[in-house]
This record gives structure tokens, sequence and C-alpha cells, in this order.
């Protein structure tokens, strides 16, 4: 089990960062640079015009899913910085991680055989389907309308039916992992497939963090919106 870093606003971001340096991703989703020197996560945010309780809050969860992460009183700032992580961490899983995933996969199937090499392929692609359509409805749907929500317009929509559709995408990666680990021959491509079966965890596990950052803080944050409606 995980242990929750202990840290606030007052902390240094690179102490917590070299303690921590799984949270070393998430700056660039909250569009912070490297080259923050010695400041605290509090100054880092505010001159990054990010919502500092809101950033602490996503890095906690990147380490303890079981973390209460619903927001007392959330505010624009802390929309406005969610929204700008949610959009980025997206990005980074189809334009980094997927890349980095195929280079690997793609050289592990040419060796695998039929069996095993159809299988892995059939997984992936089956995965690689329901992340792309899982991102684009967020993308196309459910951010415009959250736009659309506090700019006052009048919608249909709520998001109670994006949380009936928030599906788990997470089981074919742990399929593939499966078939890399304990089911491929030993003498194909080990550390290779130690090294991929490694980065499909971790991305496991980040996808993980994601799914809660939006059940627990996007979507009752949008339901407090769509209730102070007139």
């Amino acid at each position: 089990m995980k242990t929750t870093p202990i840290f606030s606003e007052n902390s240094k971001l690179y102490e917590l960062i070299a303690t921590y340096p799984k949270l070393l991703p998430l700056l660039s989703r909250f569009g912070i640079q490297l080259g923050f020197g010695d400041h605290s996560i509090a100054e880092v945010c505010r001159l990054n015009h990010v919502s500092t309780r809101l950033f602490m809050q996503v890095c906690r969860l990147h380490f303890d899913h079981d973390t209460p992460a619903r927001l007392t009183n959330p505010d624009s700032n802390d929309l406005d910085s969610l929204l700008t992580y949610l959009n980025a961490s997206h990005r980074a899983y189809l334009d980094e991680h997927f890349p980095h995933i195929e280079m690997h996969l793609s050289r592990i199937i040419s060796s695998a055989g039929a069996k095993y090499g159809n299988m892995l392929d059939h997984f992936y692609n089956e995965y690689k389907h329901e992340m792309v359509k899982h991102f684009k409805y967020e993308e196309e749907v459910v951010f415009p309308y959250i736009t659309a929500l506090r700019q006052g317009e009048e919608s249909d929509y709520k998001i109670d039916q994006f949380r009936h559709n928030h599906s788990n995408i997470e089981d074919a990666l742990e399929d593939m992992t499966n078939i890399l680990i304990k089911y491929l021959p030993g003498d194909i491509l080990p550390s290779e497939r130690i090294c991929i079966a490694t980065d499909i965890m971790e991305l496991s596990d980040d996808l993980t963090a994601h799914s809660r950052i939006e059940e627990l803080i996007l979507i009752p944050f949008v339901e407090s919106l769509e209730n102070s409606r007139p």
C-alpha cells in the first residue's frame, strides 16, 4: 500500500519532487515548467496561475487512491486548473505513452509467435480504441458542456450522464501485463518485457488516479454548478 506524501503548501516543490519523483510528469500537465528554484508549492502555483489546493490534491491522489478528493467550496481557479490538467493528461497519454508502448510492444509481438502475438495485439488495440473514444467524448462533449454551463447557457445534457458512462478502461492493460509476465515464454525479449510491463503498470496506476480525479473532483464540482443555476 502506498504512503500518501505529507506536505503542505509551504513545502518546497523541489523537495517534494525529489522525494516522490513519480510526481514529476504532473508538473507539465499543470503548465508548470522546470527551473522553479527553491520556491514553495504555493509560490510555484501562484506564479503559474494554478490552484494550489487542486495541485496538492491531485498529487495526493497519485499516491493514495483512497484519499478523500472532494474540494470544499471549489472556485473558478480550481476548475480552470483541473481542466488544464485533464486536457494535458489526455495529450500525454495519446502522444507520449501510446507511442512508447507501441514501439516496444511491436518488437515483442513480432517475436512472440501467432498465439501470444495475436493476443497482445488484440488487447492493445482494444485498449487504445477505448482510450481514444473515452478521451474524445470528454473533449467533445463533457468539457464543452462545462464551458457552456459556466457561461450560463442552457443544455439538456447533465454531468450525471458522464458519471454513468465513466467506464473502466484499464482491464485490457491488465490482460496485456498478464501475458507479458505470466504466459509468454521466458526467452522472448525478457529485458524489454520487464521494461514495458513496468511502464504499463505505471500507466494503469496513472489512469486510476485520473478516473478518481474526474469522479471525486470534476463531477461533484459540475453538479454544484448545475444546482446553482436559477
